[in-house]
């Protein structure tokens, strides 16, 4: 068994191979070649009087390979001085996170690899906004307008870099020595025209692809801002604003996200950025995890929760490529791609590939498989 950490991963493992990874896993869906389990979350009390512990995770499995990614983190929802809502977490101590993927063998259940989660939680993350380009944006797409300067910001990037020729972009966070530092990282590494603009409306006025890539727990633009052939991605439920929806004309959800459960006073659709979560602790101490913030087309007060977020009615990827249904038919249509759903798929997916080019390279720590294995039966 191996043990795979995140500067390995980074070393092994490229943006074509892990769009091209979950590209395949996700065809497999319709057939059963390929199956996951949506992000499920579970929140209990802490000692912090403004936040939660909350563990998530997600499985999927496809070409003899399982994967659950795991996560581990103290959450809470601090606002600045300008009114930024953002969503903030951290492990043990801010700076420190817990996030690991145990991949499987479905062969024979041999436990295969820990994998840190990081670097590939990024790439996957990137790797799906970048097929959502791949298959809706204009194939003229050159210019991007992107919100948010962080780790996601960067694979987002790399990502549509993979698929298009990208010449420009014009990057937007609230604090200017990110976005400068973006700017200057991104243009060395991509090659590119890589610009840090004083607003987020002009980082979106007048380019091909707009993507949010923020932690932001309310709207970081306009809808009214959108224009004619642009294609729209996002990370976060809640970075978008509510009038966007009635300014898409075509939504491709990458798969099923949610869970067909009733919700309750303990199981709930969308408390903080969760998708789903079981939520512990009392009547106050609840009242600590922002509510769901309904938004109208995107899911309101449904009483069960049914996959009814960002364009849940709408068609998925395995849709799109199958040809049940249409992308983008016009260069004038605004497009969206609602990048989640397949998560536990894509951790199988690109968690194999890092897999087998650590082996096939000879890197990586080994630890007996032993170690994992008992003689009573469970």
């Amino acid at each position: 068994m191996y043990i795979i950490n995140n500067d390995l991963v980074n070393q092994v493992l490229t943006m074509d191979m892990c769009i091209e990874a979950q590209d395949k896993a996700f065809q497999k869906i319709p057939t059963g070649g390929a199956i996951h389990r949506p992000r499920i979350d579970m929140y209990v009390p802490c000692q912090r009087d403004d936040g939660y512990f909350r563990w998530g995770s997600m499985e999927g499995a496809n070409d003899g390979y399982f994967a659950i990614r795991m996560k581990s983190d103290i959450m809470h929802w601090p606002k600045d001085e300008n009114g930024n809502w953002t969503e903030k977490k951290y492990c043990r101590e801010p700076g420190t996170y817990c996030g690991l993927i145990l991949l499987i063998s479905t062969e024979n259940a041999e436990p295969l690899a820990f994998i840190n989660d990081g670097n590939l939680q990024h790439m996957r993350v990137g790797g799906g906004a970048g097929l959502g380009v791949k298959y809706l944006s204009r194939e003229d797409s050159h210019v991007v307008g992107m919100l948010g300067s962080g780790g996601m910001a960067r694979t987002f990037l790399e990502a549509f870099a993979c698929v298009r020729d990208i010449q420009q972009c014009r990057v937007y966070s609230p604090t200017a020595v990110n976005r400068e530092t973006y700017a200057e990282e991104m243009s060395d590494k991509l090659g590119i025209d890589v610009i840090a603009v004083n607003s987020a409306k002009e980082a979106v006025a007048g380019c091909d692809i707009l993507s949010s890539c923020t932690d932001s727990m309310q709207p970081v633009y306009d809808g009214d801002w959108l224009e004619p052939g642009m294609h729209v991605t996002n990370l976060g439920r809640r970075e978008m604003p509510d009038s966007v929806i009635n300014k898409f004309d075509v939504v491709i959800r990458q798969g099923t996200a949610g869970l067909q459960m009733k919700m309750t006073e303990r199981f709930q659709a969308e408390r903080g950025l969760s998708p789903a979560a079981f939520i512990a602790g009392s009547v106050e101490e609840m009242k600590r995890i922002p509510e769901k913030n309904p938004q109208p087309g995107f899911g309101g007060d449904d009483p069960d929760f049914q996959d009814r977020g960002k364009g849940s009615d709408k068609p998925d990827f395995a849709d799109l490529v199958s040809g049940k249904a249409e992308g983008r038919t016009s260069p004038e249509q605004i497009t969206f791609y609602r990048n989640v759903g397949n998560q536990g798929l894509q951790f199988s997916a690109v968690g194999a590939v890092v897999y087998e080019k650590i082996k096939e390279m000879g890197l990586g720590q080994e630890i007996p498989t032993d170690w994992f294995l008992q003689d009573i039966r469970d």
